[in-house]
């Protein structure tokens, strides 16, 4: 672990090679678990927000869920997270021709219809973010489902840090991927 500004950052994001692997693994982090996707407080408001204009892209279950629990719920370690369709995948998953779990918010975003790409804990996937008094801690969530997405970052090189560098500019800010990229460097000399 090592300090960046005000956050503990695993030295796995530089160590650790990942890419999606969407043809192996089929999207199953938005379907397999026991919770939600976590939101942040503001994310529950966009939620609210926009649950209209994403409506006409998501699944008859995945708006009854919505509409029956609500666009958020409060999770059972009483943090905000993404409802659940019978206990199961994400309310707002959809599917794709070849049966690959994707995003119904994210979907609404690449089709311009919001300017909100989904919550910052799916784009960080497979980073986690935990906000304590002082310190955020930033780490890697390793899930075995992700094992082909381990296999192509390492073929093709390309560490945890630069496969999310958007979500995690997204999260701190330019300055502060800036800073982790020459922690980085200086990190596999």
């Amino acid at each position: 672990m090592f300090q960046l500004g005000k956050t503990i950052v695993s030295e796995e994001l530089i160590e650790k090679d990942f890419v999606c692997n969407l043809n192996a693994c089929k999207g199953q982090c938005c379907v397999d678990g026991d919770a939600g996707a976590p939101l942040e407080d503001q994310e529950t408001e966009i939620l609210v927000d926009i649950y209209a204009d994403v409506k006409p892209f998501l699944r008859p279950e995945g708006i009854a869920a919505i509409e029956n629990q609500g666009a958020f719920v409060k999770g059972a370690d009483d943090e905000w997270e993404t409802p659940l369709i019978d206990g199961s995948e994400c309310a707002y998953v959809i599917y794709s021709e070849s049966n690959t779990a994707k995003c119904g918010l994210e979907e609404g975003y690449n089709q311009g219809i919001t300017s909100w790409k989904k919550p910052v804990s799916c784009h960080l996937y497979p980073v986690r973010v935990k906000e304590y008094t002082e310190l955020t801690a930033v780490n890697y969530h390793k899930w075995e489902i992700c094992d082909p997405a381990c296999a192509l970052g390492d073929e093709l090189k390309m560490p945890i840090y630069k496969f999310v560098k958007e979500a995690l500019v997204r999260k701190f800010g330019q300055s502060w991927y800036d800073e982790l990229e020459t922690i980085a460097k200086d990190h596999t000399k």
